[in-house]
This record gives structure tokens, sequence and C-alpha cells, in this order.
């Protein structure tokens, strides 16, 4: 096979994701593409935990439409993915002397039963390797590198000495050895490996790839309160920042982090924090701060489902129009939206370098989906990024007085730092003079709100234009952003594939909108259609608003990202 999707459902607790990892990582191991999405409950313990891997021979570039393979840890996981059991797909599920009680017939579906529970319980006297159990099977069974998930088993539980890696490793062998005993293979799923490896490939998640591209950028600071599911970001720059002289620090709450970062990049650091919804909502009136005072600063949003609490692991696109238009008066700032793991790392770096060149905030959107999932990619080449420092002050010859705030055919005035003989100036957030002292005038008000603002206008072209997927006239264009991208490229690789007359815009910068690239694309096109996972549409009101194209707004906001399937058929309703 050339692509094969598994998807792993249990009880949280139960070593689903953990399970879910490393038989992805093995496949990376072996030459296979992978991507992986997972969601779970907000209890630490209990509820419905979900694991799908997508393996590939090819590029991935979404999560893909249902599966072909799915293993049930209990009768929940069972009843909750039954409906997706179509003829052609497999199921493996704990059965008997297992979490589900009862043989399961599912006309052209081939089961296989597994009894991890009694094999982890009875035969290995250690129920918490039920999932080890399970993943031997479907490494037998589906032939997903076995060989590399045993040395994976090696390396991981190595440091918790021999004893635990052999009870692992007697796991996989035990399930491998059921599934040879008690079933003939009938399924065609068959993976194999991907052929050579590639060493300069690295396994990565979403949210330790926004961590990897502030290092790239040279961020030495962050600020941060932990919060589902932005806090991987700074887990993993907690291991690495100090590694190059830079300091992480927790703070009491998301209004302090942000206030950290901004007194950092005051006094000279490349700063960031990272952050969701609820702490977007908390850092408004300190955006305000940083557009007023032009503090450099770079801020993650890792969305998750709102409002409120809300769903704190599941997947919404639903803080476009806070991070755009958040907080009081006329503030403004620069937003940008990943698509995939890749495309983290590369706006990680390109938010922080917009940063840096206009002194503005800049917001950078993820999600819960992307910033959990683990793609396997080209390993970074840091002599490709280029790294964009701010203006600094350089002191005159003369007695001429800093002007902080001067006016500026760009719009930029040249930033001091702390210190520096001749570069004192005051910073606040209230109104000011061009030399920073507080004014409360008309003329001034006009004047720095204008710089403020103008000095933005180059942005859309700093910014790489979006790409366009298809060419000439198309029936239906469709354009949206975030982690949808993928989807939306798969789909429309479908619909052309099946003669339709059909093209897309994936715009990475959604505030301010590249206006001109977006209008050319409508014109190329008899309708638009614009999916987002959130209620109210938020892109394609912005769309509408600020271009005039009236787009078909399409949002789904169950906590689940689209999949390629979806958007195929509200194409085809379209047309």
């Amino acid at each position: 096979m050339s692509d094969l999707i598994i998807r792993i459902g249990g009880e949280g607790g139960e070593g689903i994701i953990s399970a879910g990892d490393m038989v992805a990582e093995a496949a990376a191991r072996s030459g296979l593409q992978i991507l992986t999405f997972k969601t779970f409950p907000a209890e630490i313990r209990g509820g419905y935990a979900m694991y799908q891997v997508r393996f590939s021979k090819d590029k991935i570039k979404s999560e893909g439409t249902g599966f072909q393979v799915f293993c049930a840890f209990n009768k929940e996981a069972l009843d909750k993915n039954r409906s997706q059991l179509i003829p052609g797909t497999v199921l493996v599920y704990d059965y008997p002397d297992g979490e589900i009680e009862e043989e399961v017939k599912i006309e052209g579906v081939t089961c296989y039963a597994l009894p991890m529970s009694k094999i982890a319980k009875k035969d290995l006297d250690m129920y918490r390797a039920k999932n080890m159990v399970a993943l031997g099977a479907l490494s037998y069974m589906f032939d997903i590198a076995p060989d590399d998930l045993r040395e994976l088993i090696k390396e991981k539980f190595g440091k918790k000495g021999q004893a635990v890696v052999d009870t692992n490793l007697k796991a996989i062998d035990a399930g491998t050895a059921y599934m040879k005993e008690h079933h003939k293979k009938t399924d065609p799923y068959k993976m194999g490996t991907g052929g050579a490896v590639d060493k300069n490939q690295i396994i990565i998640s979403g949210n330790e790839a926004v961590g990897l591209g502030a290092l790239l950028a040279g961020c030495n600071f962050l600020s941060c309160y932990p919060i589902t599911p932005a806090t991987e970001v700074a887990i993993y720059l907690s291991k690495a920042l100090p590694k190059v002289g830079g300091v992480l620090v927790q703070a009491e709450d998301e209004i302090a982090s942000l206030a950290n970062v901004l007194g950092a990049s005051y006094g000279g650091a490349k700063a960031m924090t990272s952050t969701s919804g609820p702490g977007l909502s908390l850092m408004q009136e300190m955006i305000g701060l940083a557009h007023m005072a032009e503090l450099p600063c770079v801020i993650v949003d890792v969305q998750r489902g709102g409002p409120s609490t809300g769903l704190p692991t599941k997947h919404e696109q639903s803080d476009l129009f806070m991070a755009a238009h958040g907080g009081h008066g006329d503030a403004s700032r620069v937003v940008l939206s990943a698509e995939n793991v890749a495309d983290a790392v590369d706006l990680t770096v390109l938010a922080f370098n917009i940063a840096e060149k206009y002194q503005t905030p800049v917001l950078l959107l993820t999600d819960g989906s992307l910033g959990f999932r683990t793609e396997s990619i080209k390993r970074p080449d840091p002599k490709k990024y280029t790294i964009v420092n701010r203006d600094r002050f350089k002191p005159g010859n003369g007695n001429e007085p800093y002007l902080r705030y001067k006016l500026t055919e760009s719009g930029v005035s040249p930033m001091s730092i702390p210190g520096e003989p001749g570069g004192a100036y005051i910073s606040t957030g209230l109104e000011h003079s061009q030399s920073s002292s507080p004014s409360f005038t008309s003329e001034d008000h006009v004047k720095m709100s204008d710089k403020r603002f103008n000095k933005l206008d180059s942005v859309v072209d700093f910014v790489p234009a979006p790409e366009v997927q298809g060419e000439g006239q198309a029936d239906v264009g469709v354009i949206s952003w975030g982690s949808t991208l993928g989807v939306v490229r798969e789909a429309v690789d479908m619909a052309r594939a099946e003669g339709l007359k059909v093209k897309a815009l994936h715009p990475k910068l959604v505030w301010p909108l590249q206006e001109k690239q977006i209008k050319a694309f409508a014109a190329t096109c008899k309708k638009i259609l614009v999916p987002e996972v959130n209620k109210q549409g938020q892109f394609a009101e912005i769309l509408r608003g600020k271009t005039g194209i009236d787009g078909i707004s399409y949002p789904v906001y169950g906590g689940m990202p689209f999949t390629p399937k979806q958007i195929l058929d509200k194409i085809k309703e379209v047309l």
C-alpha cells in the first residue's frame, strides 16, 4: 500500500496516546511519512481517548477521511466509531475476556478478536502493558515497522531498567504471537517500509515546531502560563532555551506572562509567549500596550474550543476575530496562521521577523489539532532563514535629543536599549509625542495613530504571496486558513482528479489581508467557498468586509477538524 490510516480508541489512561506515538515514530524511522491526530478527555484519567496515524510513502497533506483499521480497547470506543466501520475496513477489538464482552460481526468488515486485556493481565501480570500487546498485533498484521518498534522500545524504556524493557517486548511478542496463531489475514492492508530512510528527517509535533522556529529566529525569552493545548511549546523551550543562553519564566497568569515578554523586549530580548483562547482573552490590554509602546513581541495562540473554558482538548479555529480585533481603542497587530508542522517552524521565524522589523505585536495562530499533531519533516536548515533584527538607536555626534517615536518615512523609529548613552526614553501605555513624553493633544494622537497603523502597510508585501492551487478559470474557488488548508489541498486534488474545475488559495497572513492577491484569485472563480472550524464563519466575514467577496461560508464546529471528503462533498454541492 502507499497510504494507510489506523485509529486506536479507548479510555484515557490506558496508554492510547503513548502507543500511537510509538508506532508513528517507529514507522517514520522505517522511512514512511506520518501525520497523526489525537484527541483525549479534559479529565486526568477516564473518558474517551483516540489516536489516529496516517502512514504513507508520499507526502501527506491532512489526517485523511475515516480509517482503514480501527483498534478498539473498550466498548465505548467501539460504539463511538461503529458508524465508520464500513465495508472494507478492519476492526481489531478486545475479546474474549476483555473490555468487549460479545463477539463483533459487521457485514463487510474484517473483525479480528484480540484478548489484549487478558494477555496483559493474566499472561504478563501487567495490565498496563495492554497497549503494547495491541501494538504488537497491529505492527504484525499490517507490516508496520516491527523491527523499528522493538528498537524504539529499548530506547524509550532503557532508562527504567532491563525488566521494564523485557516486559514491553514480551507484550509486543504476545500480541504478535496471538495474531499468528489465531487469525489468517484476510484484509488487503499491508504497509511495509518507505524505502531509504532520510537522515535529514525529524519527527516533531506542531507545538515543538513553534519552539524550534523560535530558536531559529533568535528568541531568547519566553514567559507563559500553562494552558492546554499550548503547554508543550513551553515544555520544549524550557529544555532548549538554557542551551542558547535564554530564559523561560512561568508567570502567575497570562496577563503577567505577556507583561514579562514586553519588559524583556523593552530590554532588548527577542521575546515570546504561548497560550490558548482563554489566555489570549486576558492578554488583550497588554497587546494594546505593545501596540502603543511599539514593542516587538510574538504571541502564539494554540486555539481550542470555546468560549469560556469550552473544550480544552478539542479542535477549533474560533479566535480569529479576537486575534485581529481584540482589545479596546484603535490597535493594530499582524496575525499569521500555520497550515502544518513545517509551516509552524517557518511562520514562527516569520512572526519574529515581522515583530522586529515593524516593532509591533505579531500573533501566530495554530490550533489543538496542529499543536498535538506529529509529522515527519525535513530538518530545518538554519542557513536558509533570513533573520531580521530591530532597527537600533545609534548615538549621534551632536546633542540632538533621542526621539524614540520619531516620524520616519517607513513609520519605524530606531529603538534604544536601557542603559545606552543618549538613548533614554519613556515607554508607557500613554499617548506620547515623538520624544516619548506623554501627550494628550489631538495633533499628537493623530500623528502617532497614523504612524502605528501606516507602518504596517507594507506587511502584505513582506509576507510571501498566498499560494494558488490549480490554474485557469474555475467554477469553485476555495479560500481557507490555518490547518484546514491541508484538508482543502487534498480535497481539491480529489475534485480535479474527477475533472471538476476547482482551485484554491492558501493564505498564511490572515490580518491584514493580502487583498490584491485575494481579489485576483476570486476574479478567476465563479463561486468562492470558505470552509473553517468555527460557528460564525469568521474568516468569511473578514473577507466580505475587507474585499467585498461574498463567499459561501462553510463552518463546522463540533470539536473535530474537517475531512477531505467533507470538503469534496461541499464542493460538489456548491457546483
